[in-house]
């Protein structure tokens, strides 16, 4: 009896005690300790140096950072453009070209720069994302064949009509229009891109693009090429761009990968490094932005790992307090509480902050570079001689001057009011993620706005919160119904978005708000029909 109740004791107090902790649950632990803020803007600064050194071997090319990713890797008055390329039209078995992301002013720059330098990361395991690998000589190869097929189209045209233009587009020969892909990249997969070239070629030319401007900018073939962190690169054998017979369209992956010490050490701070650092900000910058990074980028890497999260508090909350005095929408950030409990032990590190909070009341500086928005510096798009701009809420500050009336579309901020009520709607909306039909119930109004005001000959802004996509489908749906299109048809629409994307160069339209502009444009062709 003795024995049974000592037993019975020592099994409660084994079931009292804490539990035994696995190895999968301290290796997420060990995870997350090292995936700190510190870390992860250290590891930025880190690989940003080794963009540094490759952009100072061709500095007469631009630099272009593939959103949003590229953006940390870069100080802003370095980036020469921004460009988007999606790493899943590069998954395998689910290769694609995008006619919402053509990325034609990237193909322009490349052009008239004799090249260019994209950037961007990604996460261990890969020397290069999808996005390099496959999406954008996938991208480069549709293009030069769209240009070569032109080219063979204006040279069998009669010498009598021939211009110009013309000669100057005939003056390159043997223009390369193969798929040049990395040699990791599987013969297998490499065969079954090669067998859709044809049809996305077809499709590119069918969209409405403006080849002939890429005819005439582009002497040579794009061709991508890849330098990661393990290229070795002979600095006395550095080819000259006039040598090369392509477009080189070089890409860098900022980030280490495979065998590197992720355990590292400055003068002061030990640093655990983090391959692929900036991609996917929203789980660790806890509001920081690219812009604001490299701005006080000095401070908070000086600061060390124990200041570091108050500081990107107190800079996060400075440029808050600074847009909101602009009578922008300014919420106070809410960071993701580390998911550590209270007997964490040596894996907690005490981190349970849920809103970023001021260190103190300084008043906040602004730069230019915080107004930028584009790799121009534009803050309105014109779309061609429509008479309608998009924007970005954030960012119009002044260029209202330049607009008549104005179609807010932005649910979280408000633009000073115009002279005439007339002048101004507010049309709350969201993207689809948040609303399946936020957009298809206010296009009505926004069509209607829109038509009374540019009859009139009234210059329209159109904005939303980022200027990328809800002001851009409504843009899209304005110029569709009301200019020159009777057939409504997904062919005619596409077209129509090249023609937005042409002008609104930072376009970033998604499928679900696409979807949304296609069924109001169907729904309001039957409604004409009844």
């Amino acid at each position: 009896m003795a024995a049974a109740a000592a037993s019975s004791e020592s099994a409660d107090a084994a079931a009292a005690g804490p539990s035994t902790l696995s190895i999968y649950k301290a290796a997420r632990r060990i995870k997350r300790r090292e995936s700190t803020l510190y870390n992860a803007l250290r590891s930025v600064a880190d690989d940003a140096a080794f963009v540094a050194e490759i952009a100072a071997l061709w500095p007469a090319l631009p630099l272009v950072a593939n959103l949003r990713c590229g953006l940390w890797y870069l100080p802003p008055r370095a980036v020469a453009a921004t460009c988007y390329f999606k790493s899943t039209d590069g998954h395998a078995g689910n290769w694609a070209f995008s006619t919402a992301r053509l990325n034609l002013h990237l193909a322009l720059l490349a052009g008239e720069r004799g090249g260019c330098i994209i950037v961007d990361s990604t996460r261990r395991g890969k020397r290069f994302p999808d996005s390099m690998s496959k999406t954008i000589p996938i991208w480069c190869c549709v293009l030069n064949r769209a240009i070569e097929r032109y080219r063979l189209q204006t040279n069998n045209k009669s010498a009598a009509v021939a211009n110009k233009d013309t000669e100057k587009i005939s003056e390159s020969s043997n223009w390369d229009n193969s798929v040049h892909l990395p040699v990791w990249v599987l013969e297998t997969e490499k065969n079954a891109i090669e067998g859709r070239i044809e049809e996305w070629t077809t499709q590119f030319e069918s969209c409405g693009a403006d080849i002939r401007s890429l005819a005439l900018s582009l002497k040579k073939p794009l061709r991508p090429l890849w330098i990661s962190q393990r290229t070795r690169i002979w600095l006395n054998e550095v080819p000259e761009l006039e040598s090369w017979d392509f477009t080189p369209i070089i890409l860098v992956s900022a980030s280490a990968s495979g065998a590197v010490a992720p355990q590292r050490m400055t003068s002061e701070f030990s640093w655990h490094y983090i391959p692929g650092a900036g991609d996917d900000e929203e789980s660790w910058a806890r509001g920081l932005t690219p812009t604001l990074f490299w701005k006080h980028s000095y401070d908070l890497l000086d600061g060390g790992p124990d200041l570091c999260n108050q500081l990107v508090a107190d800079i996060v909350e400075k440029d808050r307090v600074y847009r909101a005095q602009r009578g922008e929408y300014s919420p106070q950030i809410t960071a993701k509480p580390l998911k550590c409990s209270s007997h964490d032990g040596p894996f907690s590190n005490g981190d349970h902050t849920s809103i970023v909070q001021p260190m103190d009341s300084d008043p906040p500086t602004v730069t230019a570079m915080d107004k930028q928005n584009s790799s121009d510096g534009h803050i309105l798009f014109w779309i061609g001689t429509s008479n309608l701009a998009v924007a970005s809420t954030l960012q119009v500050g002044d260029s209202l001057a330049e607009v008549d009336c104005i179609l807010n579309c932005d649910s979280t901020s408000n633009l000073p009011l115009t002279s005439s009520e007339n002048s101004y709607l507010e049309l709350p909306m969201v993207g689809s993620k948040d609303d399946r039909f936020s957009l298809m119930k206010n296009l009505p109004k926004a069509v209607s706005f829109a038509n009374r005001n540019l009859i009139a000959g009234k210059k329209l802004l159109i904005c939303c919160q980022n200027g990328e996509d809800i002001s851009i489908c409504v843009a899209l749906a304005i110029i569709t119904r009301l200019f020159d299109c009777d057939d409504v048809t997904k062919l005619e629409m596409r077209k129509r978005l090249v023609f937005v994307c042409k002008y609104a160069v930072n376009a970033r339209p998604s499928r679900g708000n696409l979807k949304q502009v296609y069924g109001f444009l169907c729904s309001e062709k039957e409604q004409f029909l009844v």
